[in-house]
């Protein structure tokens, strides 16, 4: 009998590495951990997030940290460094200009948004830009 895995256990398989994913963001996710997990090799496991996601690991991972970033600013996280801390960056400056770029606004502008377009913001970028 051929121990071959299907596309539905590729799936399924990339399913529960996204799950981990999102209930361990505070912690490192490198590609090598995450292949690890998923029980594939290195190469193998890129080929297959990619091909099930249609974005690698890494771009995942900082889309995923980026939009909690922003929940938390939408919740009125009043430290922006601390929030810049807890999706990886090493700096406020660093964060602030990677924000910019998902977001098109500066943490303080995302602020300044109503309820509601900050919330049609968040879910544009869940559904990955």
């Amino acid at each position: 009998m051929t121990d071959k895995i299907t596309m539905p256990a590729h799936i399924e398989r990339m399913e529960q590495v996204q799950i981990y994913i999102q209930h361990h963001l505070d912690q490192p996710l490198g590609r090598d951990a995450l292949a690890d997990l998923s029980g594939f090799s290195v190469p193998h496991f890129h080929r297959v997030f990619t091909a099930c996601t249609g974005e690698s690991a890494a771009s995942y991972v900082r889309r995923i940290r980026m939009i909690r970033a922003g929940q938390k600013l939408r919740m009125g996280a009043v430290d922006i460094t601390q929030v810049a801390l807890s999706a990886g960056y090493e700096s406020h400056s660093t964060f602030g200009k990677a924000f910019k770029k998902f977001f098109g606004l500066s943490p303080s502008e995302f602020r300044k948004l109503s309820c509601w377009d900050a919330t049609d913001l968040l879910r544009q970028k869940r559904r990955k830009s």
